[in-house]
């Protein structure tokens, strides 16, 4: 690996607050991308430099040659992990919105980022709330079997073992779940309190 001459305390110097990987991980519905891009709008309109990757997203360019196996999910996650651990070391607060089903994928992510910088949220939402919400119809068709490998129904899903962070989106608003975020971001003095 080629280093840089820029050093990574540097550039969080220059931006005022650290890099880090806030994981977002929970069944589909769960509410991680629109917990993550109001995360992204809200560290930004504070002066911190953030950026949100989406499983969607990224499966139009980065991760457009995978499907849904257990091994492209894997190789997926291993592609948005070291991305993310690159972000996090230009001092950007990488929110990463992902169901990422393994715990083993999600430890994968972490090893890349750094224990002290990955920050694992589970959104801990019931399934029942997450079917009902269904916002692009993929429960309904995965319990008619014709989306396959579909997590929680017909594909696994892992719960975090430690996560350091969860979240309870169907008791809580996005505007609560965000501000518990950031609360969270500023007590491990990742972001100031500005």
């Amino acid at each position: 690996m080629q280093p840089s001459k820029v050093s990574r305390d540097s550039r969080e110097k220059l931006l005022g607050h650290k890099g880090a990987v806030v994981w977002l991980t929970g069944f589909s519905g769960a509410g991680k991308s629109t917990v993550g891009f109001a995360l992204e709008q809200t560290l930004m309109s504070h002066g911190v430099l953030a950026f949100a990757l989406d499983g969607d997203n990224v499966r139009h360019g980065l991760c457009g040659d995978l499907g849904f196996s257990p091994a492209d999910r894997s190789e997926n996650i291993r592609r948005v992990g070291e991305v993310a651990a690159l972000l996090a070391d230009a001092g950007t607060v990488v929110v990463a919105c992902f169901i990422s089903p393994y715990q083993q994928d999600r430890d994968r992510a972490r090893l890349a980022a750094g224990d002290h910088r990955f920050f694992e949220v589970f959104l801990d939402t019931p399934m029942s709330v997450c079917e009902e919400r269904d916002p692009k119809g993929l429960y309904v068709k995965a319990r008619a079997g014709t989306v396959k490998d579909f997590t929680g129904v017909s594909s696994p899903y892992e719960r975090p073992v430690s996560p350091a962070l969860t979240l309870h989106t169907d008791a809580e608003t996005v505007g609560e779940s965000v501000e518990r975020i950031v609360g969270f971001l500023r007590d491990r003095a990742i972001i100031s309190e500005g």
